[in-house]
């Protein structure tokens, strides 16, 4: 049992401080549960337990649920289909900045009290991540408040998490008490409305924004590019017109040029109407020239073309995934001098020239008729592995941080299906959550919504370990008597002190144990400890089954204490440190709440 708190307790302390990578801490604590219970070995049972045991975690429904869901949420991100309600609430805000996050938050918190959380979540964060950029912040600011809001919300019905439920239900059989629908909703309202006042006010100024590399670098650009679009027969810009010298439908882009035959056509546009035939230059960012690639009616589509000259024309893009990176022409590159159909770059690396920026200044000419000078970036358009064959190609130097695959629009009506028909199953409770969120797993990739690659990408390796490793931390403790030795010293200590008092202690030593093992054990192991706990003080048993629900549910300080925040861990790109940091002022602010409030309302 020593060795078992040691291990556990040397952990937390190496998760803290970040020297090592969580990584290798989880994987390390596992190692050595394994090798105390070899040398030691101890019954759990009635049989010994053996390594298998302490690797059990890694199947465990709980952390599959969790991998599931991320997939699925990277099934609706590569497909953008949650742009339409994302713009919809930008459009909204974007004069009202407050209202982007404080109202929504809200409403997402009473959401959770009749949802479960972890839907809730999945659902809505793409959302609030595409809102959060749309109006310059970071995803960081957001998404831990987002699973903390989800988990205050559930601290108000008897639905509200699956500890709630699971508590009500072990103390209902007792017949030592009756816990319904809205038993304790008017109390977990009081916590969740001082919580909430911490987590939309304080808790994002307390929050470091942080980004990937690859982010950081994506993030610099606000550079314009140059490209061109071919006005062909059925094109969506067929029949535009300037008005006040700009053409509406390119309302992101600087249009710079209308070549029409021989004939240029400058700015200002009086009166100009595209037809077919016309080439289209304009400038803009490169995230302009991804939405125009990737709409349902894509404004820049290269196609077919008898005049051969033209290979930004010409070049078909592939039918599959396209993936977009930037490159720079070398020195000594054998593209300087030439145009782009001159140097056969389609041909030699079948990639795509989809724009082009030179820093210098911004040629008012067509593309096709630039030519290439050292230190030009241009942006490629190809499958993704035709583009990383150009970190070889001597000709361009390869941006590999700049590379990301383009959302697959076409399937997003798909994407959306599948998450509902998951959201369903899970709400309804015809399916367990675990059978809906793998089953959406396997439509997201059957229906090429993703593709499997794409998928494997998107589990990371901190949530797979730190679940697997809890897990067996949870074994360890209750096999050797650790979970039941805190569970009655807490009892010996609290003899003879009030009932506000031993509420209180509870309250406290709950929330703490909450965020080291998982909040349903936690909740089983301590509901008869509660009940034993208002029988010793002479209190009707009641407000202690309340009070171990509340405490369960403050699962804020760690990672690892509910669910909800190993979901936004990854793309909130958050440490084990920033939930300490962030979410112990928290448990400790609803505590105090609690520990004030209890006494009040039950008339102890």
């Amino acid at each position: 049992m020593i060795l078992t708190f040691l291990v556990i307790g040397t952990t937390i302390v190496l998760y803290a401080i970040e020297r090592f990578t969580i990584e290798i801490v989880a994987l390390g604590q596992v190692v050595a549960l394994m090798l105390v219970f070899l040398v030691f070995p101890q019954e759990y049972e009635g049989r010994l337990l053996n390594p298998a045991d302490f690797l059990s975690g890694f199947a465990n429904p709980a952390l599959i649920t969790v991998i599931a869901l991320l997939i699925v949420g990277q099934g609706l991100f590569q497909t953008d289909a949650l742009d339409t309600p994302s713009q919809y609430i930008v459009k909204l805000t974007q004069k009202r900045k407050w209202l982007a996050a404080g109202p929504l938050m809200i409403l997402i918190g009473l959401m959770s009290a009749f949802l479960n959380n972890t839907p809730v979540v999945v659902m809505v964060l793409p959302i609030l991540t595409a809102i959060a950029a749309a109006h310059g912040r970071s995803p960081a600011r957001v998404l831990m408040p987002l699973s903390f809001i989800t988990i205050l919300g559930g601290m108000t019905t008897m639905i509200g998490s699956s500890t709630n439920l699971l508590v009500a239900n072990v103390a209902n059989q007792t017949g030592e008490v009756m816990i319904e629908f809205f038993t304790f909703t008017r109390l977990g309202l009081m916590l969740a409305a001082v919580g909430s006042i911490y987590v939309l006010f304080v808790m994002p100024r307390i929050l470091k924004p942080r980004k990937t590399m690859a982010e950081e670098f994506q993030g610099q650009s606000g550079k314009q590019f140059i490209a061109q679009i071919p006005i062909v027969f059925g094109h969506p810009l067929v029949g535009s017109k300037a008005v006040a010298g700009l053409f509406p439908e390119l309302k992101d882009m600087t249009v710079r040029l209308v070549q029409r035959g021989e004939r240029p056509l400058l700015p200002p546009f009086e009166n100009v109407v595209l037809s077919p035939g016309d080439t289209v230059i304009v400038a803009a960012t490169r995230s302009t020239l991804t939405k125009a690639l990737t709409d349902r009616q894509p404004l820049l589509k290269p196609t077919s073309s008898d005049d051969d000259r033209k290979e930004v024309e010409n070049a078909p893009l592939p039918k599959g995934t396209l993936a977009l990176a930037e490159a720079v022409v070398a020195p000594g590159s054998r593209l300087i001098g030439r145009t782009i159909a001159q140097a056969g770059f389609h041909a030699e690396t079948n990639c795509v020239v989809t724009g082009l920026q030179r820093r210098s200044r911004m040629p008012r000419m067509p593309m096709s008729d630039i030519r290439m000078e050292s230190g030009d970036v241009l942006l490629i358009g190809g499958d993704r592995e035709d583009i990383n064959r150009l970190r070889g190609n001597r000709d361009v130097l390869l941006l590999d941080w700049s590379t990301i695959e383009v959302p697959q629009r076409r399937y997003a009506r798909r994407a959306l299906g599948i998450f509902a028909a998951m959201i369903t199953l899970a709400v309804s409770g015809l399916v367990p959550i675990v059978v809906a969120a793998v089953g959406a797993t396997f439509g997201m990739i059957a229906s090429r919504c993703l593709n499997v690659r794409q998928a494997l990408r998107t589990i990371d390796s901190r949530i797979f370990l730190l679940i697997g490793s809890a897990i067996a931390s949870s074994l360890a403790l209750e096999a050797t008597g650790g979970a039941s030795l805190i569970a009655s010293y807490l009892v010996d200590v609290a003899d003879g002190y009030s009932p506000a008092v031993l509420l209180s202690l509870l309250f406290a030593v709950v929330a703490i144990m909450t965020n080291l093992l998982s909040n349903n054990a936690t909740a089983v192991l301590f509901t008869p400890i509660a009940i034993d706990m208002a029988h010793r003080a002479g209190a009707p048993v009641e407000p202690f089954i309340v009070c171990l629900i509340m405490a369960a549910n403050c699962s804020f300080a760690t990672p690892i204490g509910y669910q909800t925040n190993l979901i936004v861990m990854g793309p909130g790109h958050y440490r084990f440190s920033d939930f300490i940091v962030a979410g112990t002022p928290l448990a400790i602010i609803i505590w105090l709440t609690f520990s004030l409030i209890a006494p009040w309302y039950y008339s102890l």
